[in-house]
């Protein structure tokens, strides 16, 4: 186990029973927000807050970096028409894992692992392909634990519950949305 650990966290209802374990379990547990995708802004600002909430209740320190909405559209353009888990969903995760393995290193922590796969809409081996990707670029170990395991999906369903957190309808990309046109790039 690693005694100082940065989470990537795309929401709270993904992060909150993996954030509970780790500070239960005493590491030092640093929840990044990075998510450029998230769309729109007043969307991130809702998914931010509650993630921030969720870090304070459990004793879990938050960082959020910058939202840079034009990088992730820059690192998209082309894969607009991509369905969920498509190649999009793929350079979406390596740009996020990345920065977030960026800081891991400059902050001097053991490793990062990110809750990008918990849900079931997500596929777990392409967030993993593309944290490894990121590795590669810049070092830092990355830590692919399957947080649907172990209890954890359960406990994550009595939290959401508990706490009453903002669950999102989509995964937060413009492209997601059901109403969104799909070559919207605003």
């Amino acid at each position: 186990m690693y005694k100082k650990l940065l989470v990537l966290s795309c929401c709270a209802p993904c992060s909150c029973a993996v954030i509970k374990k780790l500070v239960d379990d005493g590491v030092d547990t640093t929840v990044l927000f990075y998510n450029p995708n998230i769309y729109p802004f007043e969307e991130y600002q809702k998914r931010r807050d509650e993630q921030k909430r969720v870090c304070e209740a459990m004793g879990a320190h938050f960082v959020e970096l910058a939202y840079e909405p034009e990088i992730w559209v820059e690192a998209v353009k082309g894969l607009e028409q991509e369905p969920e888990r498509g190649r999009r969903c793929s350079q979406c995760f390596y740009l996020r894992l990345k920065k977030a393995q960026e800081y891991a290193q400059e902050y001097h922590f053991d490793a990062l692992t990110s809750v990008l796969g918990v849900s079931r809409y997500k596929d777990l081996q392409q967030v993993n392909t593309a944290a490894r990707k990121a590795w590669r670029m810049v070092g830092k170990p990355y830590w692919a634990k399957n947080w649907r395991k172990d209890g954890l999906e359960e406990l994550r369903r009595a939290l959401i519950q508990e706490m009453k957190l903002y669950a999102q309808t989509y995964c937060g990309c413009r492209y997601s949305l059901p109403t969104s046109p799909r070559k919207d790039t605003k």
